[in-house]
Formats: C-alpha cells, structure tokens, sequence
C-alpha cells in the first residue's frame, strides 16, 4: 500500500473506564522493543502486539482521538511510565568551587610560602640571638615585635582565602545563570499531541507514554515512538547512531522513531512509548551519568589527558548525542573553534605569564645572591649550625617577594573580567531578546563584518497574504471575488489549496477582537489557506471530508523539489488525481496544460510559458510578491503509475493559478540597516525566492543602495561562478564574487553553506572576515554551525536550527541582531579597558618589586599589600570596568576583524605614559621620600622590623595613583572626557570609592598584618593628589598622536594568515589552547611512543601468530589516513586516546621502536612492513 496508514479500531478507546487497571505492557516491555530496529521490530510488534493498533489498545490510547487528557490518568502514565524529564547534572557545590579556585598554581605557591614563613616565625633557634648571624638577628625592637612574625604569614593566607572565594562565588554564580538560560530553553520547547481529538501544544516535560504526537519537518523528537501513520517521512538519526544518511520511515519496514532525531522530510503521526529516561537519549544519559562522581573524574582525565574534550551537558534532555553502538564517543555540542576574543587572551596570558616567571625567578636569584655574597664573602662571616634558621627565614622572605612578583605580574583576573563582561551581557541582551546559548557568542558578534540574513521573517513580517493572483486567464490586482470565477474552477483552487497543506497549517480566529486572525504553521501555506477564506470558502469542510489517513501518498516539501504534491484516490475508486504547488517558475516548467477562462484545459506550451512569465511572474516579483503555482494532474486508469519515479508522476501537469503573496518588510528594518552599514558591516539577504524578488524587498530594506556596485546572483549562477569544471569549490573563484554579493536568491542551503564558509576563509582583504547568519529551517542547520555566530528565530524557528544556533532571536526581528552587535562590541571594549588597567598596573608592580628588591633587599610593596593591589586591579577593577553598558557610538566605527590585536597602538601608549609617570613617583618616593615628608627611612630594615610610615607612603600612593587611573581606563579609543557617562554605571562608581574606603581602614588600621603604619592628614592630602596628577597626566598622554610613536607595538593578535592553512586542517578537532599545548608536549610524545610501541607489538604478533593480534590494531590503521580527525586509539593492554594535532606518521621512527620491543627474528620484517606504510 502506498500510503503508510494503519486502519484504525472503530469506536474511540478515550472512554474512561478503560484506565483502570495495569496497562497492557510494562516500561521494560517498551524499552527492549524500542532497542530494535528496522525489519526486527517490525517483527516483534506483529509477535507480540499484532500491530501498532494492537500496541495503542494496549497503551489505552485512540490512534485517531489521542489521549482524553485526564489528570488522574495523565499522572498513572507518569508513574508507570515516568517522565518525559532528563535530571541534569548534579551542579557543582560551592565547596567543590573552592576546591577547584584552589588549585591555581600561583596561589598554591603562595600558600606554601605562607605556611613555610608561619612555621618558621614560630621556630626560635637556640642561640638566634648570636652576634654572629650578622644583622640579621640584631634590630628586634622588643619581643612583642618579635613574636608578631606569623602575622605575614596569616595575612597572606587570608588574602589567598579571599580570592578564592571570590573566585569561586563569580564561577557559582555563572553555573546558576547558565542553569537559568538552560531551563528556559527548556520550557519554551513546545510539542504538537492530539488529546481528545483536538490538535494541541504542550510542553515537552509533560507528554506521556500513549500521547499520539504530530510530527512535521523540522521537528527534534522529544521522545521514542513508534510510526501510525506517514508521509514521505524521513529521519537524520546521525545524532544517535553517527550514520549521516536519512533514514526512510514508513509502516512496514522501518516504523521506529527515536528521540533526539530530527524529522528532515516529510510528516506523520507515532504513539509516544518511551520518554525521559527510558528513551534512547535518556539511556545514553543514564551510562554517562553513572557513578557520577567516578565518571567525572574520568572524564578529567580524558580531558586533560588526550584533547579530546569530553564535554557532557545532560543540561537538555535533546542535546546531540553521538553514541556507535554504545561506545560513547563524544558527547558535545557540536561547537566552533575556540572563539576569537579567547584565542588573542590566551596567547597574551601565556606571553605575560612567561615574562612574569622570568622577572620573579631573576628578583629571587639576584636577592639570595645578594645576601650570600654580602653575609659570607663582604663581611666574611662563617655559616653557623645554630644561624641557619635565621639564614633560612630570609630565604623564605625573599621567595616570597619573588611570588608575589609573579602573582602581580599574572594577569588572573583576566578570565574573571572575561566572565563578568559575558555573564552581564548575556543577562542585559535577554532584554534585548536575544538568547545567549553559548556566551562567546556575544564577543564574537561584536567583531561582525558580514551577516547573511534570511529575508523571510528575519527582514519581512513573516505574515504573508495573497494580494494578487492569476486565474482563467486573468491577472487580478486583487483578491477576486467568488462569482468572478467560475464554479468548477474555484472548487479546483479551494481543494488544492485545503487537501494539499500540511493539516497542521491552519488559521484560527484572533486572540483579541479587532486583531488580525492568528496564523499556525507554515506561513505560505497559511497565506494560501487566508486566499479560501477570502473567496468565503471554508477549508475546513474539505479537510473534514479527506482526513490525513485518506491521503494516498504525499511528496512533502523539501529543499531540493521545492514543491508539494498530494495524491487522493478518486471516489469512485479507479484513478486518482494529484494536486501541487510550489514555486511558480518550478512547477510551470512541469505543465503542459492551463485552465483557460471557461474552465477547460488548454495546452500550454514553452512559449506561452515564457510569455506567462514576462507578463505575469515578472511584474508580481517586482512588486515584491512571491509567486507560488497551483496545479493538477489526473491519472486515469487501472495501473498504478509508478510513484517512486517523481520526474514522471510531477509532469503533464494542468496550471489552475499562480497567485502573488505579500510579505511586508519589517518598518524597523531599513533603520537597522543602516545602522549595521554605518558600523562598517555588509549585510546579504540569502533567500529561496525568486531574484525578482529578492532584488525589490532588498531595496526596500536598504541592503541594495542605488548606484551602488553589486551583485546579485540566483543559485545556479552563483555555482557556475565558484565551482570549476570538475564541480569543485574554489577559494579564488569565490574570492572575485563574495565582496560585490549582496542578493543570493533562489539558493539551496548548500549554497548558503558555501557562501558562509567561503567568506570565513577568504583571506582577500585587509582584516579575516567574522560572519554571523541568521536561519529558521531545517536546512539552515549547516551554515548556522559554520558560521562564527549563527542567529535562529525563536518564533519561526525549527527546533534543528535552534539546536545548531549560539543565540536564539525571541522576536525574529533583525533589529535584535544589531543590539547583539552592540553588546558584543561593548563586552570586546570592557576587556579592552581592563587590559588597559591591569597592564598598566603589571608593570609598575613588577618593576618596582624587581628594582626595589634588588637594591634595597626588600620589595618596597610587602607580599600582602600585593595581593590587595592584585584584588584591586584583579577582581574589583574586572566588576567596574567589565560592567559598562553599551552606547550607540559604538556602532560609529568599523569592526575590529579576527586578527586586529587586543592592544592598540592607543593603549599601549596609555599603559606605557601612565607606567612612566608611576614609576617616576614611585622612585622619588622610594630613594628620596623620608627627605621629602622628614620621616624614617624605611629601607634596609631588619626582619620582623615594625612597618615604616616611609613605606606605607609608597604604598598608598601607588593605590591611589590606580584608582585614579581606572577612570581614565574607562576610554581606549584616546578620548578626551573620561568622566563621560560614568553615573550610568554605579557599580563602577560603588567600586572606585569602596575601595577608598578599604584603603583608608587599611592604612590608617590594618598595622603589622599589611606592613602599615597610620598616616597624617598632610600626608593623606599629597598621596591623594598624587593620585589626581594620574588624570591630568592622562590628558597629556591623549593629547600626542599616536601615528607619530611608531615604535610602539600591538599586542594580543589574532591568527594570522600563515596559520589559517593550519587551522583548517585542525577545524574538526577540538581546539587546544596555545597554554594548554605549551604543557602537554610532553604528555604528547609520552603517549606517542607508547601509541608506537604497541602499534608494533601488534605487529609483530600478526607475524609471529599470522593471524591479526587484536581489534586494537586494526582499528588502528586509519590513524595514519585520519590524520586531522578526532582518533581514539583502542587497544588490548591500555586504552590510549590520541588526539590528532598528536599523531604522527613518522614511520621510521616506528620501525626503530620495533626493533627495540620485538624478538631478533621478526626484526626485519616488522620493520620493512611499517617503512613501506
């Protein structure tokens, strides 16, 4: 039968008596049948059930009425069966937070430190006090000074307690907010099941076992079924079994549906029989989960251990699983390489960082050098026993001052302003409804030079209506009345149009009186089903009269036909009659007959064809109008025509009308156009309609400017254009159509794919290209992924373009994608600032540690003053600067581009001007400053000595020299007004006087634990105008132009060219970062020669035995092919997991290990076997 429609049992079983009582099959039941495939669940369903009614009886559901909806039995389905609910991960505790903050390397080092100097200031050596130990022992004022030792100690590890809480409370919160965004996605996530009879959405969580689910194109199954009824159904069950191809679902041989598949083609009806943790996603889940704490470990381990991330998010109970035969392979979103603003921190963290040990290592060396040469070769004292201690403790005091330079050298807060920016962004543009699914999504939008948009819906209202139309032989301007056409005609378009639509299309009266009716499903086709309801007919009726199950065979509408045909058995039972539509300039191709004015069909040839096109099509697509073509065709007769053969069943066909749907553009989109032009932006309107009108909606939008020099190409153009003879992409080719594109029209999502990657990867120009793309179907899935920020319409938007998206648009409208772009340039300018503050800071901090230390012995800032200056600059300045809201100047300039360095010449003029006006302070005050303010000097002092008032000044100066100066990082572009907007963020101004304030209470309070003493009025007055001097100073530095210092250099650069080569071949890899790669080089080559040696055991084996060694190293062959893929290597004695950038094809290398493990006989043959791989 060529319909796959199983007969229903007459009578509805909804009755609610039939729900007492056990249900006819048990959970396990449904999960060992749901474990079949193909031809063997077929089988078992006729074995034990029957058929799929005998399945639906047992399950007390109607196959036509659905569930009757009824709490009592909605909630004995939950129990019996459970819910359609994944848990999600057990979040991390704030504890194991902690822990995690814990095991940053420098903290750790500072807590040895800490607690080596705490022992040591209890530890009082016999003998301590004797003359001979030099000055050391000697300037202990009195004891109580001297028992105070362990206070440096304790701060320090206070300090360290501070920032890691601090550290761990913002990854807490970020866990929150992500679980937040999660659980929203969630809820929104609405399904189509038949309750009582009527069609009905409900959320996801709350189908149940026996639910009769709608399923259409486009739809992400969100539970297991098994096949009622379908059409031309097909399904892309990659996420579940890897397998790229789509599945053919029909009746007889294949009727199980699995969630987390996505429907490609087609449509149909199952019964829901396995949800939440009894599905095929939610078992997957289960293995994954179980053991929790064990798998997690493991799961560490493989990360840091093999680069092949293994990222499991359980957040969703439809996330993409990929799972061969049970063998978890990865469980990942499927996510682009590293984001671009990451890729430049991490090169300049690890750039910082490297600088940061050198300086640290060389203070410690020259220090203990120092002290040496001084103690035993100037003074020429002999190393005592009973001195050693008090030699010991210097040495803990001078690593100290070595770590703290490094702590202060390290910009750590870098990855904490990276979150804030991102975590307060992401926040704000939910307002601006935009939902963030991957937060350097929002980073990446701010570098946007290109956006491929769609036009429907995105640029257009996507609320289309027929205004026009072309009937017997006239062209109505509008919509005709009934009696102007004649009756057997009017039946022909209103059965068209009614049969074939998918029943899930309808149109339903307005929520609100005087609104406009509400339209539900595919929007053409509700346009069409608007142009029946206008000619005061009822589609309805007809409908009601052919329900689904009557619909002998249906080709739904995909991307390659462009068109769809419904097949109907004729009454009388011989024949049948084939209704299609699609569009115009498709379907006329295919017609050999046209209804004339008298209702009769007359031959229609390709000249009339061409004709209809000039004067018909031509002038409705320049209105605007997209032109879709209703026709028929009779099959009379016997026979059955051959269904499968679609160029000959859509052929000889009668055109009954070619109608113009409207779909106004969106008022605000020629302003948000505009905007995005001006920001220095392209925007390309890709679309599937006809470039008529494609070209008329994109002048109206404004992305075709008059006089301009553009392009604008159909599909098939646009392929001859890029491809060469052998069919192949060419980057060159597409290099010379790309810059003067702006109008893709009648395109395939292939087509969209290429444009999108061949614009990512085109190095023409002077900056790389960011592009961003928006999409709504299905077939978008590719170029949504591809792109370096894919936008999915949160409205109109399949559940497939949503899943491949990194932020869903709420309202479907474009002018949301230019407030992402506003918000992405503004978290991009926020890290700019703060990178601007903490640099600045850096390198005074270091410099004077270093200096300081290395002529007076002793870091004029004391270990715990650094770590509050690091949680100033650090956690504080990250919230201030992180935190400023966007304003619309920043769509005034152009996009920064993918390899524009996170420095500019600009700031490095500012972090380099204001270092120099510190440092110049800072030494003054150093070498000069007890003449200056008539006080002690505070160099040289003994250990344990008492703070200095002389220090405390060169400490709280240089805090308030930082304070000032993190107003003037607040503008990076070199603009003069720094205060400019700075009561629009009160965390900032909350920020900058708390930390006043704390410096107040710590000067003027904190004593031995801060090494400070209390400070006079006086002193306070000049400290603070110091500070000031930092703004005046900054007016000096903004007023030289930076073209005239061409020795200043950018810093935090992009990939460049050269590396793009290597980049694509790493592009299905997972991304290790630069830092990541820099300490795994050993672990690489350690695993590279084990991977060696039992590759060659392997064969060795094979040689001796002469037979294959084991799986392992047959499924190790390919590694040599599959360079750049993910490669897990699994073999008998060790499970070893390789990443590819690891790989290596060295194979004499391989021969030389070989002959290390294996016995003297096979030496030789086992070597010139791999030589010759």
């Amino acid at each position: 039968m060529a319909n796959n429609t199983a007969d229903h049992p007459p009578g509805n079983s909804v009755a609610e008596g039939n729900h007492e009582g056990e249900f006819g099959c048990s959970v396990m039941d449904l999960r060992e049948l749901m474990e079949l495939r193909s031809g063997e669940a077929v089988t078992k369903i006729a074995d034990n059930y029957g058929d799929v009614q005998g399945l639906c009886r047992r399950l007390k559901t109607s196959p036509v009425e659905g569930l009757s909806g009824n709490p009592v039995d909605l909630e004995k389905r939950h129990q019996s069966f459970g819910k359609n609910f994944i848990p999600p991960k057990k979040a991390k505790t704030f504890l194991q937070l902690v822990w995690e903050a814990l095991q940053d390397v420098t903290l750790i080092i500072l807590e040895v430190a800490a607690i080596i100097s705490l022992g040591l200031s209890f530890y009082h050596p016999p003998g301590g006090d004797n003359e001979l130990c030099g000055q050391a022992a000697a300037g202990v004022e009195d004891e109580g000074e001297a028992q105070a030792g362990w206070i440096e100690g304790a701060a320090i590890l206070f300090s360290v307690i501070i920032v890691v809480l601090v550290t761990a409370f913002n990854d807490w919160s970020k866990e929150k907010q992500f679980r937040g965004l999660q659980s929203r996605i969630e809820q929104e996530q609405k399904f189509t099941v038949i309750r009582k009879g009527q069609v009905i959405q409900i959320p996801v969580a709350e189908i149940v076992v026996g639910d009769i689910a709608q399923i259409k194109y486009g739809d992400l199954l969100p539970s297991d079924g098994i096949l009622i009824q379908g059409n031309d159904l097909k399904i892309d069950e990659s996420s579940l079994t890897g397998e790229s191809d789509h599945v053919k679902k029909s009746l007889d041989k294949d009727p199980m549906l699995l969630s987390g598949t996505h429907v490609m083609e087609g449509s149909g009806r199952m019964v829901v029989t396995a949800v939440g943790l009894n599905s095929q996603t939610g078992i997957i889940f289960t293995l994954l989960g179980a053991g929790g704490d064990e798998e997690e470990k493991k799961a560490k381990k493989a990360k840091t251990q093999d680069g092949v991330a293994l990222e499991i998010q359980p957040l969703k109970s439809e996330e993409g699983v990929e799972c061969e035969e049970k063998e978890i392979k990865r469980v990942n979103v499927t996510k682009k390489e590293k984001s671009v603003l990451q890729g430049k921190l991490t090169r300049l963290a690890v750039q910082i960082g490297k600088a940061g040990l050198i300086m640290s290592a060389v203070t410690v060396i020259i220090l203990i050098l120092y002290f040496v040469i001084d103690t035993f070769g100037v003074q020429k004292r002999p190393w005592l026993s009973e001195c050693t201690p008090i030699y010991i403790q210097y040495f803990v005091k001078f690593f100290i001052i070595g770590v703290t330079v490094l702590v202060v050298a390290v910009p750590e807060g870098l990855p904490l302003a990276v979150t804030i920016s991102l975590a307060y962004s992401v926040k704000k543009m939910m307002k601006d409804n935009n939902l963030v699914r991957h937060l350097d999504a929002c980073e990446t939008m701010g570098n946007a030079t290109a956006i491929c948009s769609d036009k429907t819906g995105t640029l257009t209202m996507n609320r289309m209506t027929v205004v026009q139309a072309y009937i017997g032989d006239t062209h109505f301007r509008k919509v005709p009345e009934p009696d102007a056409l004649r009756p057997e005609t009017l039946e022909l378009v209103v059965n068209g149009i009614a049969v074939n639509s998918a029943y899930t299309s309808k149109i339903l009266p307005p929520e609100k009186e005087g609104g406009l009716p509400r339209h539900v499903g595919n929007k053409t086709e509700c346009s069409l089903l608007g142009l029946v309801l206008d000619l005061k007919q009822d589609y309805q009726a007809v409908r009601d009269e052919v329900p689904e199950e009557k619909l002998y065979k249906v080709y739904t509408f995909n991307s390659v036909r462009k068109s769809m045909s419904t097949v109907l058995k004729n009454p009388s039972g011989v024949g049948y009659r084939m209704y299609s539509k699609g569009a115009s300039e498709i379907i006329l191709r295919k017609c050999s007959y046209i209804m004339d004015g008298t209702g009769e069909a007359r031959i229609f040839n390709p000249k009339d064809r061409d004709e209809m096109v000039k004067k018909v099509i031509e002038p409705m697509a320049c209105d605007g109008l997209r032109t879709i073509c209703l026709a028929m065709r009779e099959f009379p007769g016997e026979v059955e025509p051959p269904w499968d053969n679609e160029n000959e069943i859509l052929n000889n066909l009668t055109c009954i009308a070619v109608v113009g749907i409207e779909d106004p553009v969106r008022p605000e989109v020629p302003e948000a156009i505009t905007k995005c032009q001006r920001a220095g932006i392209t925007v390309r309107m890709v679309t599937g309609d006809n470039i008529n009108t494609a070209r008329a909606i994109a002048t109206k939008c404004g992305i075709l400017l008059p006089g301009e020099d553009f392009l604008c190409l159909e599909g098939k153009e646009f392929n001859q254009l890029i491809r060469n003879d052998k069919g192949e992409v060419e980057q060159d080719r597409l290099d010379k159509v790309w810059p003067k594109l702006r109008v893709l029209a009648r395109s395939s999502p292939t087509d969209k794919h290429t444009l999108v990657k061949g614009i990512i990867d085109s190095t023409v120009g002077e900056t790389r290209q960011v592009v961003a793309v928006t999409g709504d179907g299905t077939n978008d899935g590719p170029a949504l992924k591809k792109a370096d920020v894919g936008f999915a319409m949160g409205i109109a938007g399949t559940d497939v373009a949503k899943e491949a998206s990194d932020i869903i648009l709420t309202d479907d409208n474009f002018t949301s994608i230019v407030k992402a772009v506003m918000w992405g340039r503004n978290v991009y300018d926020s890290i700019s600032k703060f990178l601007q503050f903490q640099l600045t800071v850096n390198v005074v901090a270091v410099i004077v540690a270093f200096t300081g230390a290395c002529i007076t012995q002793d870091s004029p800032l004391k270990a715990v003053q650094m770590l509050w200056v690091n949680l100033i600059m650090d956690t504080l300045a990250s919230l201030a600067l992180a935190t400023e809201p966007p304003t619309e100047s920043l769509l005034l300039r152009r996009p920064y581009g993918r390899n524009k360095p996170l420095i500019s010449r600009t700031m490095m003029k500012n972090i380099l001007g204001h270092a120099v006006y510190q440092l110049v302070i800072i030494f003054t005050l150093l070498f000069a400053g007890e003449k200056i303010f008539d006080i002690d000097s505070g160099r040289n002092t003994p250990l344990h000595a008492p703070p200095s008032e002389h220090y405390t000044i060169v400490f709280n100066t240089f805090v308030m020299m930082q304070l000032f100066n993190e107003i003037n990082a607040r503008k990076i572009h070199g603009e003069r007004n720094v205060f400019e907007g700075v009561y629009r963020n009160p965390i900032f101004c909350s920020v900058v006087l708390g930390t006043f304030g704390c410096q107040i209470i710590i000067v003027q309070y904190g004593g031995k634990p801060f090494s400070c003493s209390g400070l006079t009025f006086d002193q306070w007055l000049w400290c603070v105008f110091i500070g000031v001097g930092e703004l005046l100073w900054g007016q000096l530095i903004s007023a030289i132009p930076t073209h005239h210092l061409k020795f200043l250099k950018e810093a935090g650069h992009g990939t460049t060219k050269e590396e793009i080569h290597e980049e694509e071949f790493t592009e299905g890899a997972d991304e290790i970062d630069h830092a990541e790669m820099e300490l795994r080089r050993g672990q690489i080559l350690w695993f590279r020669g084990l991977n060696r040696i039992q590759t060659q055991m392997d064969v060795v084996y094979t040689f001796q035995t002469g037979s294959t060694a084991v799986p392992g190293a047959l499924r190790r062959q390919p590694s040599v092919v599959s360079q750049h893929h993910d490669v897990k290597t699994v073999s008998s004695p060790t499970h070893v997991a390789i990443s590819s950038s690891s790989l290596s094809t060295n194979s004499t290398a391989v021969a030389a290990t070989a002959s290390a493990v294996s016995p003297p006989p096979v030496t030789a043959s086992a070597s010139s076997s791999t030589a010759g791989n």
